[in-house]
């Protein structure tokens, strides 16, 4: 809660980021096994202000960054969360030179209602989250990610799920 006070009453709020908009699949299961799919609907705030910055000056590898969101599912479960990202380019990283393609690990924290949907076990709720992107000419993004939400076992049910999107991403 304090996290959210500090980012809407600080610079971060007037920092260039990006908005991110998402739809997927919710409670995906690569052995069968889903139980309650449903359509996901994301949105975030990616702020571009440093909370963090690892590396040297030329290159900060580790440059965490804050976000909010809100996460919605067609079974009307409510997910609101705070977090940290960091974003490196794919050809950086792995040639030294820039390309298009954007990797975004994020990590993220956050109040959950189960809704109709899935019961996860616990209002407190933990987000991680891997995306690779596209920039494209205009500098919007479209992203695919793969995020998985659970509880980090606060509860004595911890079934998790995991979710699969795709995302339009704008800057601001």
């Amino acid at each position: 809660f304090i996290f959210l006070i500090i980012i809407f009453f600080t610079k971060i709020v007037v920092a260039e980021g990006y908005d991110v908009f998402g739809i997927g699949l919710y409670d995906v299961k690569f052995d069968g096994s889903q139980t309650n799919q449903a359509i996901d609907f994301r949105y975030e705030r990616r702020f571009d202000t440093s909370l963090l910055e690892i590396g040297p000056e030329n290159y900060n590898f580790f440059d965490l960054k804050p976000f909010i969101g809100l996460e919605t599912t067609s079974d009307s479960a409510l997910y609101f969360l705070t977090g940290i990202y960091l974003e490196d380019n794919i050809g950086t990283l792995f040639k030294g030179e820039s390309s298009n393609f954007i990797f975004t690990p994020s990590f993220g924290v956050g109040a959950y209602e189960d809704g109709n949907g899935k019961k996860l076990g616990n209002t407190i709720e933990f987000r991680t989250t891997l995306e690779v992107s596209y920039k494209l000419k205009n500098k919007n993004r479209i992203g695919l990610s793969f995020g998985h939400i659970s509880n980090a076992n606060l509860a004595d049910n911890n079934p998790g799920v995991e979710i699969i999107s795709l995302s339009y991403q704008v800057p601001y």
